[in-house]
């Protein structure tokens, strides 16, 4: 069975959102990003190698437009959230930081886009330890969703396109 997602245009998250998300606590976001991280890993979706590269290593995945950012970190080959804030005043670091708005996002998981071409575009970037970096994206150019996994997804995108498209009157 074959499925095409919907194209993820490039679009901004509202400017209010950003406000918003910046004066909240940042934790919660890495609680879902540990989750599917540690779900991947369990149902092998995700190659083991991910979890061997990030060992000992702080992640921090910066949502630009939507001004939130998750941190974890793997230890013992299980990823679990960072409760402090990544920052340099403190010397509480993250190894690497991966910054993009959530259409990049979207387009890198859903392989809609060539993971290269996002980073040389410049519409994801890399701080901190590239070759760390550099192996994570090499490890997420190798996903192979299996099909219920896109099914939901293409479901999924094709209603919130449905909602952002422009109403039309008759």
């Amino acid at each position: 069975m074959s499925f095409t997602l919907p194209a993820i245009p490039e679009f901004h998250l509202p400017g209010w959102l950003k406000r918003i998300n910046q004066r909240l606590p940042q934790w919660p976001h890495a609680i879902p990003l540990c989750l599917g991280l540690n779900l991947g890993l369990k149902l092998e979706t995700l190659p083991p190698e991910i979890a061997e590269l990030c060992e000992g290593k702080t992640v921090r995945v910066l949502l630009e437009d939507g001004g939130s950012e998750a941190v974890v970190a793997c230890r013992n080959g299980v990823f679990r959230p960072r409760w402090r804030k990544v920052d340099s005043d403190s010397g509480n670091v993250a190894d690497i930081t991966f910054r993009g708005e959530l259409h990049a996002y979207l387009k890198l998981i859903t392989r809609q886009e060539d993971p290269d071409t996002l980073f040389f575009n410049r519409q994801i970037a890399i701080e901190g330890d590239t070759e760390l970096g550099l192996g994570i994206k090499n490890l997420l150019d190798t996903l192979e969703w299996p099909p219920a996994v896109l099914a939901t997804l293409k479901s999924r995108l094709e209603r919130v396109c449905e909602r952002a498209a422009p109403q039309t009157s008759h």
